[in-house]
């Protein structure tokens, strides 16, 4: 069935708006899989926080124009599916490569972060990084690095106070 004019106004509105809040995009060639792949990867996609979409090359292309996504504009050759990581940059990434270990037919053709054009050769790289509670836990780890050390510090000096007490007090007895 073709799209009406409207249609595909409609569309090209809906990615934009995607692309505008996302933090990165993974554009993968999907020619082969079948229907039952395909929906199976959208329900772990829609589980893992990213926003799955088949879009005719020419609308992509015009509703990621404006955005910082606009790099990817020459990987849009094919049958393509973007995936826009909504809520941690390595989610798309980590989904289409882990997919992709099933599915020999879902092929990485570019990845987008922060409007840097990456190549598929970079997907473990994007994918290896910390989500939002990782990237917490080691700031805070890092942030408690120092602290510790001053309380192990501070702590130390009347250690040693206590020692040459002691250690005074054992002489004397001694003596």
């Amino acid at each position: 069935m073709a799209l009406g004019l409207e249609g595909k106004k409609q569309i090209v509105k809906e990615v934009a708006e995607v692309a505008s809040g996302a933090l990165s995009a993974v554009v993968a060639e999907y020619r082969g899989m079948s229907v039952e792949q395909l929906t199976d990867l959208r329900v772990k996609a829609r589980d893992g926080g990213v926003y799955l979409r088949v879009v005719r090359n020419t609308l992509a292309k015009r509703a990621v124009e404006d955005t910082e996504f606009a790099c990817l504009n020459d990987a849009l050759v094919g049958q393509v599916i973007f995936a826009f990581s909504l809520e941690e940059p390595g989610a798309a990434a980590r989904l289409v490569r882990d997919f992709a270990k099933d599915c020999e037919q879902l092929v990485t053709t570019a990845i987008a972060v922060g409007g840097i054009l990456h190549g598929a050769e970079q997907l473990d790289a994007v994918a290896k990084l910390p989500t939002k509670d990782e990237a917490i836990s080691q700031l805070m780890s890092v942030m408690n690095g120092p602290v510790t050390k001053l309380v192990r510090t501070l702590n130390e000096f009347p250690s040693r106070i206590t020692r040459v007490i002691d250690a005074v007090r054992s002489q004397k007895e001694a003596a």
